[in-house]
Formats: C-alpha cells, structure tokens, sequence
C-alpha cells in the first residue's frame, strides 16, 4: 500500500459499485486469489473511459475477465477490446464470464505470451491498458508504442511495486531485484523516452498514465 489506508478507505466508501455482474465476479475473484483492479482503480478508469471514450482498446492481462467486462459496460457498443492472457487455466474461465456478461462479440481473446502475441498485431489501438506480469512490462514497451496511435493513451496499473519500486536496489529482497531493476527501467522508458507524455500517480499501487506524442 503507497497511500494511506484511511484515505484509500474514505475514498472507496463513496463509490457506488457497479453492475451486480461484475460485484459477483469481483467477489469470487479475491475469494479466488485471483488478482483484479482495485475499487480505486475500477473508479480511476471509468472517469477516463467517460472522457476520452476509446473506440479500439488493447489490454494486456486478462485474468478472469473483470476489468475487460467493466470497460464494455463503460462504453459505445461500437467500441472494441482484445485481451491478451498467458494464463491457460484461466482462459476458459474468462470466455464463460465474457459470454454470461453479455459482451463476448465485443471482446476477442488471445492467448499466448503477449511479447509475441503484440507482435501479431497491426491494427492502431486508442487504448492500451498495462495489467500483466510487472517484470515484462519493459519487455512488451516497444509493441506498445508501435501499436498505439498518436495520441493514445497507455495505462499502467500497479506500476510501484507496493513502494519497493522507490528503495535501493540493495533494500530489496534479492529474488525481488529484477523485477525492481524492470520496473525501474520501464517507468524510465515512459517519462524519458521521448516517445510519451507520463504522470506517475499514487492511485492503488501506483499508475502511470502516458499520451503517446505526436
């Protein structure tokens, strides 16, 4: 937690939920241990959704579904999302929810490693929200860029690593420092790289929010 607990917890206790849907998938979700946005998180994007309204969006970590199904029931029905997920176990799952939500024909899931699925793709997204392994993020950043039009807005989620991501590499536990190093090298990449317009966020456990330039 990078933001006092009081304050995530005042601020939560004013949202007012979302579909009954989606607040059964959450709850069975964490019951699962089954990683999915938090409530801050879930507010933060339907806020941008409602502003920039996105028509080709690209998430990359799917999990169970959740996030991909709240981005729909925020949204045009002509809008669009692909999904990638590396997780097998967890695609069937997924493509169920996809359909008893309603929203299947608006949502294509890929599986496979999302290093090379990227590369598959061609199509400009508007869209790109960051939410996989923390460690690949650097590794999957120049398909990101490739694949978002100018303009577009790339969303990182979870992005400090519980706070690790601002200590010395030597205050962190040593099977810890190369996802720390990756990290630090990608949140680089996105305010130094010439490429973005970054701003680090204490939202959650840290988002970066990125306008890929002209």
């Amino acid at each position: 937690m990078i933001v006092d607990e009081r304050f995530t917890t005042f601020i939560n206790s004013l949202d007012s939920g979302n579909s009954p849907f989606l607040e059964e998938l959450e709850r069975e979700a964490r019951d699962s241990y089954v990683p999915v946005i938090r409530r801050e998180m879930q507010s933060f994007l339907k806020v941008f959704l409602a502003m920039k309204r996105p028509g080709r969006i690209l998430e990359v970590g799917t999990a169970v579904g959740f996030s991909a199904i709240l981005m729909c029931e925020n949204l045009p029905a002509d809008s669009r999302i692909t999904t990638i997920e590396n997780y097998e176990k967890r695609i069937s799952v997924a493509r169920e929810n996809f359909r008893k939500s309603g929203y299947e024909d608006r949502i294509t899931l890929l599986f496979g490693d999302a290093a090379q699925v990227l590369g598959t793709l061609t199509a400009p997204y508007d869209f790109i929200f960051m939410d996989a392994a923390k460690g690949q993020y650097v590794h999957f950043l120049p398909q990101v860029q490739r694949l978002l039009r100018s303009g577009g807005v790339l969303l990182s989620d979870n992005v400090m690593q519980d706070g690790t991501v601002v200590e010395s590499r030597f205050a962190v536990e040593r099977r810890d420092r190369t996802i720390h190093a990756r990290m630090r090298e990608y949140l680089y990449g996105l305010k130094r790289g010439g490429v973005f317009e970054t701003s680090i966020l204490p939202l959650g456990d840290g988002v970066a929010l990125s306008v890929k330039k002209g």
